[in-house]
């Protein structure tokens, strides 16, 4: 009696075992994504752009690859699910579409994947082939529209915001990928079905042994990033749900990746929102911190963070020769900037969509009319007064014309001790430090003003690429006309909030999901929530919160989330901006900030 007895807890001790066992092995070789319903309509909102320019934006081909993997690979990969048949593919446009990718167009990609050019081996500076056909291999990548183009739901019609926040999940579609890769390599009968459909069906075994080496090295490749992730695990942050550490992801890439050196790896431990982009290329700084003032600069640093291929290693080679299309960044930016805004044609680029009010229902204009008044008188110091307004007109609020007769808008940088968001962004740039070589010509560890000098060296060696080489006004022109500024203040922008309503969640770290509770005192506002939910509350003006299978719940209280700051409360102290709002002043406020 006394060994049977015995024999039942220890069994039921293995069975939790084994359970625990299988359920970590299932989290870990698989992605939690949220189901959403099928919506009966898409509909675009007027920002003045042509259906031609918006196609042309969503997939404009940058030089990424930030896949690390060839097209032809991408597009024969299936889904990382455990099964012995043939699986769905990766880039079914309904399974791309629940990490919050919108769905594929004519090109068959979704908005913001682009299928550039031959692939070519960064380390050895040859193409990829297929080893079947001996052809080059071709590339894709994610373009700005990947972060940069908005959805939300309403009632079963999605609307697409160009230049608004993405609510897409890169790091869950970072571990979909590798998964996939690794069930290809490892998985029964998968790697047969891949190498059928990157090969042929004629391919023999010499063709298959070397898409074998081939796909070995890009897991290896794979494993060196997890391995860092790993190491700096204890201080980073989850993204999640339309958020991204950009600044440290970009200089994680360059500076630890690309030039070979893991002591340069830092934690991503400052997610921020992706920002909405109309009127930023009129703005004399740009960055949630204000940090970078050349157009190009920032565009070709992003086109490097998202993985187009650059030699910072090999002498030998060109130093500083990339697969960045410094051509293709100018024409996007130029067509996100328009010409010269005046106040006769305003801003004539990307413009914010105007409130939709046959679909979320209309603006009670007599509320909003008070609300004019409290924005002017709580809001207008810092954010400026009304784009189109006279006022935001006013000389004060642009720098003076330069050489070629351009201004910019002096938007208003607030410092940390006054606004109270979460600092973690502004600091972690102003105190990160890197590592460079001394053949790079980089004479500065100061993480910001080294990615800078890195950047302008790159555009550079395009420019001097050319033939004929580019001419210096040339150079002048497609840099925005700007200088190379850096800087890393501890604060954060006030920009003008024209279109401000199509753009949640707020602050810069993402931490609040409406506007309704960016106006309340913080002690009230959700101290957790969820974000991946694409359905909007027009009342409070932005995504509903509530637990999503699948999506990210947020919290405020891990550091870099924080929710304070920003405040209008009675009680006076760190990041209260203002006394608190009366409930019918946060209606009426809320009212006018629609009509922008």
């Amino acid at each position: 009696m006394k060994r049977k007895s015995r024999f039942w807890p220890i069994l039921l001790g293995v069975i939790v075992l084994v359970a625990a066992g299988l359920y970590y092995i299932v989290r870990m070789f698989s992605v939690d994504l949220p189901d959403y319903p099928k919506v009966e309509k898409v509909t675009s909102l007027e920002q003045n752009w042509s259906q031609s320019q918006r196609e042309w934006m969503h997939h404009a081909d940058q030089g990424t690859v930030t896949f690390s993997i060839p097209y032809e690979w991408l597009a024969a990969l299936e889904q990382p699910t455990f099964t012995l048949t043939a699986g769905p593919p990766l880039l079914s446009s309904d399974y791309l579409d629940r990490f919050g990718f919108i769905t594929a167009d004519a090109t068959g990609l979704p908005v913001g994947f682009a299928h550039g050019g031959d692939l070519v081996d960064p380390k050895t500076a040859q193409p990829w082939v297929n080893p079947a056909t001996g052809k080059p291999l071709t590339t894709v990548g994610l373009t700005c529209a990947a972060c940069h183009t908005g959805r939300f739901t309403y009632k079963g019609t999605a609307v697409i915001i160009e230049g608004g926040p993405a609510l897409t999940d890169l790091g869950k579609l970072r571990k979909a990928t590798g998964l996939a890769l690794l069930f290809t390599r490892y998985a029964p009968f998968r790697f047969d079905r891949f190498a059928t459909a990157v090969l042929g069906p004629q391919a023999d075994d010499a063709a298959k042994a070397g898409l074998k080496t081939q796909l070995d090295k890009a897991l290896a490749g794979g494993k060196i990033e997890v391995d860092l992730d790993k190491k700096v695990a204890a201080k980073s942050i989850e993204e999640g749900f339309g958020r991204l550490d950009a600044l440290n992801r970009i200089g994680n890439q360059v500076f630890s990746l690309d030039l070979d050196r893991p002591e340069n790896y830092a934690a991503q431990s400052a997610p921020v929102a992706f920002p909405h982009i109309w009127d930023t290329s009129w703005f004399d700084w740009v960055q949630y911190n204000a940090s970078i003032m050349q157009p190009m600069v920032r565009n070709a640093g992003e086109a490097l963070g998202v993985r187009a291929f650059i030699n910072l290693t090999k002498p030998e080679q060109p130093l500083f020769a990339s697969t960045v299309k410094v051509d293709t960044i100018f024409a996007i930016e130029q067509q996100l900037a328009g010409r010269q805004p005046t106040a006769e044609t305003g801003f004539t680029g990307l413009r914010p969509p105007r409130w939709p009010s046959n679909l979320l229902g209309p603006i009670n204009r007599e509320l909003a009319a008070k609300g004019a008044a409290l924005y002017a008188e709580r809001c207008q110091s810092c954010h400026l007064p009304p784009v189109g307004s006279e006022g935001f007109w006013d000389q004060k609020h642009w720098t003076d014309e330069n050489p070629a007769g351009e201004r910019y808008l002096r938007v208003p940088t607030i410092k940390i001790e006054k606004i109270g968001t979460d600092p973690a962004q502004a600091k972690g740039m102003a105190e990160r430090k890197v590592k460079v070589p001394a053949e790079l010509g980089i004479d500065t560890d100061s993480f910001g003003d080294a990615l800078g000098e890195l950047v302008a060296k790159t555009s550079a060696r395009w420019y001097g690429s050319q033939t004929p080489p580019m001419p210096p006004e040339q150079r002048e022109i497609m840099n925005g006309n700007r200088q190379n500024g850096i800087q890393a203040p501890l604060a954060y922008k006030a920009r003008p909030l024209d279109g401000i309503w199509a753009t949640p969640p707020f602050l810069h770290n993402g931490s609040v999901p409406t506007i309704d509770a960016l106006l309340s005192p913080a002690s009230e506002r959700p101290k957790t929530f969820w974000l991946g939910n694409r359905e909007y509350d027009p009342e409070k003006v932005g995504y509903r919160t509530e637990e999503l299978q699948g999506g990210f719940k947020f919290d405020t209280s891990k550091l870099g989330n924080s929710n304070a700051g920003h405040e209008f409360s009675d009680n006076p102290g760190p990041g209260v901006i203002g006394p608190a709002l009366k409930p019918d002043e946060k209606v009426a406020l809320i009212a006018y900030l629609k009509t922008l």
